[in-house]
């Protein structure tokens, strides 16, 4: 049985395939979904032009974390969109160590991650670190 689910991140297409996956499980297993990203903040100097550049009601929004905090959110309404129980988290770190810290402190069943990085019979460094990491079981969902 399937109670928590997490799915890694990172913003680009082939890990929103492993969103859609991770989503429909939890749909299907009335299982409560966390998606976690790594981050790195984003710049001084690219803060501070876009703050200058930006209208002053949004202004307050651009952070050393906006990038993630968007791709988070994004990931979240799409779960809400389907009646899915979701939170997220960003943590600043190896993706692969974060999300197998994570899974184990939620006591996750499942985490997934897209095979990002897969060529010919290789896996990418993060869903391979993952696979032998992981404190629970592991999916790693097609996405190359």
């Amino acid at each position: 049985m399937l109670t928590k689910i997490v799915v890694g991140t990172d913003g680009s297409d082939t890990a929103g395939e492993a969103i859609d996956f991770a989503i429909e499980l939890a749909e299907r297993h009335g299982a409560a979904l966390l998606v976690a990203s790594s981050y790195r903040p984003v710049s001084e100097y690219r803060l501070q032009k876009e703050q200058k550049e930006a209208p002053s009601d949004v202004q307050w929004s651009l952070n050393p974390f906006e990038d993630v905090e968007a791709t988070l959110k994004a990931a979240e309404d799409k779960a809400l969109e389907r009646g899915v129980a979701v939170t997220s988290e960003a943590r600043r770190g190896d993706p692969a160590d974060l999300l197998c810290e994570i899974a184990a402190e939620v006591g996750a069943d499942l985490l997934i991650v897209g095979s990002k990085g897969m060529e010919r019979r290789v896996l990418g460094s993060v869903p391979n670190k993952v696979s032998h990491k992981a404190p629970c079981s592991v999916l790693i969902v097609k996405t190359s």
